[in-house]
């Protein structure tokens, strides 16, 4: 089956850096379809998408990080795509780091998480390093596989995971729920390297340090 590649970019309210984020994209990844799912934007992000990206997907309010992932891989699985990539909107990713991503998926990995943690991630607040890790002991206990960055964005999907993964949660707790998966599915997972631009935008963008709590109720709550 010839490759056929999707680069999945979940957008809320990112009108002022979305089409350079598609841009960059482009420039790494020319033959991927590079997908925009509009959560329900209310800033005109969807216009932007509409004149940068090849598809848009459109919620007609806003449903969460989690729902726009779904939405996102769902249209990868119908469209038979061989593997997918989810990237940040917010310009923190770094599009170079894509092929080498792919390559862990041509490698036979079905799940690979670009951590911050084994690359470059200077800029990030201590609080924010502190949150995170809070959220990799918290993914473990609750879903038994460890990451050194369970929240991180940046992930690549085999066309197995895309065809089996099924994830529940429509917020941010989505990004510890995909280990449970991982977990139930016996996929084959990898971590990488990645190198992350923190600006004044992108950490406003982020995870902020007092959702930490809401997301450990969320997911007590989801068992």
């Amino acid at each position: 089956m010839a490759e056929k590649i999707a680069v999945i970019i979940p957008a809320f309210n990112e009108a002022p850096v979305l089409q350079d984020t598609v841009a960059s994209v482009r420039r790494v990844s020319p033959t991927a379809t590079i997908v925009v799912v509009d959560d329900g934007s209310t800033d005109g992000t969807q216009t932007v998408a509409y004149a940068c990206a090849d598809v848009v997907l459109s919620h007609r309010k806003n449903c969460g990080l989690g729902a726009a992932i779904m939405t996102g891989l769902e249209y990868a699985k119908r469209e038979g795509y061989t593997s997918c990539i989810t990237f940040d909107a917010d310009g923190q990713h770094d599009a170079a780091d894509i092929p080498h991503a792919l390559q862990k998926i041509t490698d036979g990995y079905d799940v690979v998480v670009g951590s911050r943690f084994r690359g470059s991630h200077s800029g990030m607040p201590r609080a924010r390093r502190f949150v995170l890790l809070a959220g990799n002991i918290v993914t473990f206990l609750f879903f038994g596989v460890w990451t050194s960055d369970s929240q991180s964005g940046f992930r690549a999907f085999s066309r197995r995971a895309i065809e089996t993964i099924y994830l529940k949660s429509n917020r941010m707790e989505v990004s510890s729920e995909l280990y449970g998966e991982i977990h139930r599915l016996h996929l084959k997972y990898a971590e990488i390297p990645i190198h992350i631009r923190y600006t004044k935008y992108s950490l406003g963008k982020g995870q902020r340090n007092a959702n930490g709590l809401k997301i450990l109720l969320k997911l007590l709550y989801r068992l």
